[in-house]
């Protein structure tokens, strides 16, 4: 599930007023696992420019390989 989906259901919940508990952890862990998935390929580039410390421009080329971003 992208980022896009999550904000998606996110919202449409958010009009219900309520959230459970465990729909609450279920997106907490959803978006920890994007966040962690994200900054390893994010990671990844940086190490192929030969440099130590992430960019934004990272960010930007591991979204835009993954096909989240055009």
């Amino acid at each position: 599930m992208g980022i896009e989906q999550l904000h998606e259901v996110a919202t449409r919940a958010h009009t219900l007023g309520r959230f459970q508990s465990s729909a609450v952890a279920a997106f907490q862990e959803a978006a920890e696992a994007y966040l962690v998935g994200l900054f390893e390929d994010t990671n990844l580039c940086a190490i192929h420019a030969k440099r130590e410390t992430i960019m934004p421009k990272d960010i930007q080329l591991a979204r835009r390989i993954r096909g989240e971003r055009a």
